[in-house]
């Protein structure tokens, strides 16, 4: 079963209670869900970027910012950084620079809802620049979304591969194997978002791509999140009890924006091998 952005919310969730605890997950073999899991602001905000696509189909900074602070204030515990919080609560928010990645972790809708690259990266750009207007901020929104976009249109992981490295010059010659034993925690887009793709392209199945991103013991939320939406456009779907206790998880209103946005999208993957 594939519900769009679906994969994306699940990663987080998943990757949620190893946040901050990076030390004890070096590993692909622990439990996808526990008493600790949960959503994190990584959720809030890509349900905000659904929101806004469905609302303004003229994607407006103004109308992001104003849907982003709705939500954000919802969940003010979520797990947002300081210089977001300032933003969500501030009468004018401006973009602040931020290089982490903070635009990327909120992408995957966008990676959904267009029929053309051009369009997909144009507003990639946009949903960046509200706050995460640094190139690398913008980059990494950009590289996500093409990667979702081209992912269900059934490129090749050679493909998306090779259009990353080109376009984004994303260094992706590595494999999580090979970098795992030295790698920790870090926000930064250039040194987190490289990373999740490259569990992606290492995986065999979407369970095995949320695995290997969490197991980096990094910014594993925010690294399954990215992962996890490539994921389930590339394989076409996500397991069903994956979806039945992530949902759990979810309040009715995520829940019946996600089910909208799929709705209005109304892509069909090919047929779940699950």
């Amino acid at each position: 079963m594939t519900i769009d952005m679906l994969g994306s919310i699940i990663g987080d969730i998943i990757g949620s209670r190893f946040e901050g605890h990076n030390s004890r997950i070096k590993t692909t073999d622990f439990e996808l869900f526990d008493k600790g899991s949960k959503f994190t602001d990584d959720t809030v905000m890509t349900i905000a970027v659904a929101d806004w696509l469905m609302r303004d189909p003229k994607h407006q900074h103004a109308t992001l910012v104003k849907i982003m602070q709705t939500y954000g204030r919802m969940y003010p515990s979520a797990g947002f950084s300081h210089a977001t919080k300032v933003w969500l609560n501030s009468d004018e928010p401006q973009p602040y620079g931020s290089f982490t990645n903070g635009a990327a972790m909120r992408v995957s809708p966008i990676g959904w809802a267009f029929e053309s690259m051009e369009e997909t990266l144009e507003v990639a750009k946009r949903s960046a620049e509200v706050s995460h207007d640094s190139e690398h901020g913008i980059t990494a929104a950009q590289a996500v979304s093409a990667a979702i976009f081209m992912a269900r249109h059934h490129s090749t992981k050679a493909e998306i591969k090779t259009y990353i490295v080109q376009n984004f010059h994303y260094d992706l010659g590595h494999t999580i194997e090979g970098i795992r034993p030295n790698y920790s925690f870090d926000c930064s887009c250039e040194g987190s978002v490289p990373e999740a793709i490259m569990a992606f392209m290492d995986g065999e199945d979407f369970e095995s791509v949320i695995r290997l991103a969490v197991s980096l013991g990094g910014d594993s939320d925010t690294q399954a999140c990215i992962a996890g939406g490539i994921a389930e456009a590339y394989y076409g779907c996500v397991p069903k009890e994956i979806i039945k206790k992530a949902v759990h998880h979810l309040p009715s209103h995520f829940r019946k924006v996600i089910t909208d946005f799929a709705m209005a999208t109304e892509y069909q993957m090919p047929k779940c091998i699950y």
